[in-house]
């Protein structure tokens, strides 16, 4: 139910995108989130979806994957054009049926807001899948460290993060097995009405919650017990290095970001 999630996968590949220092993908992802919301036009949104497919092949992630993994992001993007059909009355009469209209810039708004919500997602995936947990903490908390003299926590802020990524997958995995024990004692989650589903998830979110801070505190009790008392004079096995590629990547994308700008309408 829950295998195909991109929040918190890595998957194992050769490529260049795996290669390259976690500090450079998060600063290009920034870039990228960004340089998105440029586009305002067909023209230029088919370089942005031209520029995330080429990011795809480039990551050597099986497509597949990352098609299964969108799939809970579908409903959200469908509702979101419906939304924008049906109350974006600008432009010429597309069609009427009944009380219902649907307008050519609702058309032309729902299809770029939908488009611009899936490259958003590809884009911040792409970071995940490619980049190990430790190495991601590494990279944000090695960004964040200059901003300790303003009094920000960096290296707790991506121990946060860390452990979040980590236990993602530990809490699907721990929510299926929990799904499919009350499926054997008869509870059905997929059929008859909304409402009916709804409350067949209340047995599953309350043990669900009780495990999860079991884990917590688990946790906490081995982070106290092995002496863990925060970032202040630890030193790190891996060491980050930033190579000309990094610098390559960080240019294309600003370069990629003005180039469609200038495409704007």
């Amino acid at each position: 139910m829950f295998q195909h999630i991109l929040i918190g996968q890595y998957v194992e590949a050769k490529s260049i995108l795996h290669r390259l220092d976690p500090r450079a993908k998060l600063l290009a992802v920034f870039l990228l989130v960004i340089i998105v919301f440029f586009a305002n036009s067909w023209e230029s949104y088919a370089v942005v979806v031209s520029f995330c497919l080429a990011a795809i092949l480039i990551s050597k992630v099986p497509i597949r994957f990352i098609y299964k993994g969108l799939k809970p992001i579908f409903l959200l993007v469908l509702i979101t054009l419906i939304i924008h059909l049906l109350l974006n009355k600008e432009g010429p009469l597309v069609f009427q049926w009944g009380p219902i209209k649907i307008y050519e810039s609702g058309i032309t708004q729902g299809v770029f807001i939908s488009i611009r919500l899936l490259i958003l997602v590809i884009f911040t995936s792409l970071l995940t899948l490619t980049t190990k947990p430790m190495d991601l903490t590494d990279g944000l908390e090695s960004i964040l460290s200059p901003f300790k003299r303003f009094g920000l926590p960096a290296h707790e802020l991506a121990l946060m993060m860390s452990i979040s990524l980590r236990f993602i997958p530990t809490l699907l995995q721990e929510t299926e097995k929990i799904a499919k024990a009350q499926m054997a004692r008869g509870v059905d989650f997929t059929s008859g009405p909304l409402k009916e589903r709804m409350k067949a998830f209340i047995p599953l979110l309350i043990p669900l919650f009780i495990s999860s801070f079991k884990r917590a505190e688990d946790l906490a009790l081995a982070m106290e017990a092995r002496g863990y008392r925060g970032g202040e004079g630890r030193t790190k096995l891996r060491q980050l290095y930033w190579s000309l590629h990094d610098t390559s990547m960080v240019v294309l994308i600003v370069c990629f970001g003005i180039g469609l700008f200038f495409l704007r309408a």
